[in-house]
């Protein structure tokens, strides 16, 4: 990602984390970092279960309140499911 990019989200406390591509500069990462890059398959499947399988995808709600409603039914269809994908990182 560009520079100026990476600065204006580091302005708001974010930081984003890409693979290195052919065309890229090499970067430092730690080691934290480097797991999550590897373990982003399965950070993908969470996400995509979460939309498709509890439900939880983009529509159009006529207020906040039925927007939470769709957000916290679909929580709490995937935490009750048997069983989920996990990324095992433990942090030292």
């Amino acid at each position: 990602i560009s520079q100026n990019l990476t600065e204006k989200l580091a302005e708001r406390g974010l930081q984003l984390l890409t693979k290195v591509r052919k065309n890229m500069k090499q970067k430092v990462l730690d080691a934290f970092d480097k797991v999550l890059l590897r373990k982003r398959a399965i950070v993908e499947s969470v996400i995509d279960q979460l939309k498709n399988i509890s439900n939880i995808e983009h529509s159009r709600h006529r207020s906040v309140f039925n927007f939470m409603v769709n957000i916290l039914a679909g929580l709490a269809a995937y935490a009750l499911k048997p069983k989920k994908p996990s990324l095992n990182i433990e942090k030292t």
